[in-house]
Protein backbone atom coordinates (compact mmCIF):
# COMPACT_ATOMS: atom_id res chain seq x y z
CA UNK A 1 0.00 0.00 0.00
CA UNK A 2 1.44 3.39 -0.99
CA UNK A 3 1.84 6.36 1.33
CA UNK A 4 -0.97 8.13 -0.52
CA UNK A 5 -3.32 5.15 -0.04
CA UNK A 6 -2.46 4.97 3.65
CA UNK A 7 -3.10 8.70 4.05
CA UNK A 8 -6.31 8.65 2.03
CA UNK A 9 -7.69 5.82 4.17
CA UNK A 10 -7.33 7.87 7.40
CA UNK A 11 -10.20 9.59 9.14
CA UNK A 12 -8.51 12.95 8.63
CA UNK A 13 -8.35 12.45 4.88
CA UNK A 14 -11.98 11.34 4.77
CA UNK A 15 -12.97 14.46 6.71
CA UNK A 16 -10.81 16.96 4.79
CA UNK A 17 -11.99 15.55 1.45
CA UNK A 18 -15.63 15.58 2.54
CA UNK A 19 -18.09 18.48 2.58
CA UNK A 20 -17.14 19.60 6.10
CA UNK A 21 -13.46 19.67 5.23
CA UNK A 22 -14.17 21.49 2.00
CA UNK A 23 -16.04 24.21 3.91
CA UNK A 24 -13.17 24.39 6.41
CA UNK A 25 -10.64 24.80 3.58
CA UNK A 26 -12.72 27.61 2.08
CA UNK A 27 -12.92 29.45 5.41
CA UNK A 28 -9.23 28.86 6.16
CA UNK A 29 -8.17 30.02 2.70
CA UNK A 30 -10.31 33.12 2.97
CA UNK A 31 -8.79 33.83 6.38
CA UNK A 32 -5.23 33.51 5.05
CA UNK A 33 -6.14 35.72 2.11
CA UNK A 34 -7.64 38.40 4.38
CA UNK A 35 -4.62 38.27 6.69
CA UNK A 36 -2.30 38.60 3.73
CA UNK A 37 -4.20 41.55 2.30
CA UNK A 38 -4.23 43.38 5.63
CA UNK A 39 -0.50 42.83 6.16
CA UNK A 40 0.66 42.86 2.53
CA UNK A 41 3.44 45.36 3.34
CA UNK A 42 5.18 42.78 5.53
CA UNK A 43 6.98 39.67 4.35
CA UNK A 44 4.67 37.41 6.37
CA UNK A 45 1.64 39.07 4.76
CA UNK A 46 3.04 38.12 1.36
CA UNK A 47 3.62 34.57 2.63
CA UNK A 48 0.00 34.44 3.89
CA UNK A 49 -1.22 35.56 0.47
CA UNK A 50 0.79 32.79 -1.17
CA UNK A 51 -0.32 30.18 1.35
CA UNK A 52 -4.00 31.06 0.80
CA UNK A 53 -3.66 29.58 -2.70
CA UNK A 54 -3.59 26.01 -1.37
CA UNK A 55 -6.74 25.86 0.78
CA UNK A 56 -8.70 28.08 -1.60
CA UNK A 57 -7.91 26.04 -4.70
CA UNK A 58 -8.47 22.82 -2.77
CA UNK A 59 -11.93 24.00 -1.70
CA UNK A 60 -12.97 25.58 -4.99
CA UNK A 61 -11.79 22.76 -7.27
CA UNK A 62 -12.39 19.88 -4.77
CA UNK A 63 -8.79 18.67 -4.82
CA UNK A 64 -6.35 17.35 -2.22
CA UNK A 65 -2.80 18.74 -2.35
CA UNK A 66 -1.60 16.35 0.40
CA UNK A 67 -2.65 13.30 -1.62
CA UNK A 68 -0.82 14.61 -4.68
CA UNK A 69 2.33 15.30 -2.65
CA UNK A 70 2.25 11.67 -1.49
CA UNK A 71 1.78 10.37 -5.03
CA UNK A 72 -1.97 9.85 -4.95
CA UNK A 73 -4.92 11.22 -6.91
CA UNK A 74 -5.58 14.96 -7.15
CA UNK A 75 -9.37 14.75 -7.14
CA UNK A 76 -11.13 14.57 -3.78
CA UNK A 77 -14.04 12.88 -5.56
CA UNK A 78 -11.70 10.05 -6.60
CA UNK A 79 -10.38 9.75 -3.05
CA UNK A 80 -13.91 9.58 -1.63
CA UNK A 81 -14.92 6.94 -4.18
CA UNK A 82 -11.89 4.74 -3.50
CA UNK A 83 -12.22 4.89 0.27
CA UNK A 84 -15.98 5.01 0.72
CA UNK A 85 -17.13 2.91 3.63
CA UNK A 86 -19.78 0.37 2.64
CA UNK A 87 -23.30 1.01 3.90
CA UNK A 88 -24.38 -1.15 6.80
Amino acid sequence: MSRADRFNATGFSQWINGSGGRAFRLVAGTGWLALGLVFRDHWWGVVALGWSFFPLTAAIFDICWISVALGGPLSSRTIRARHRKPAA
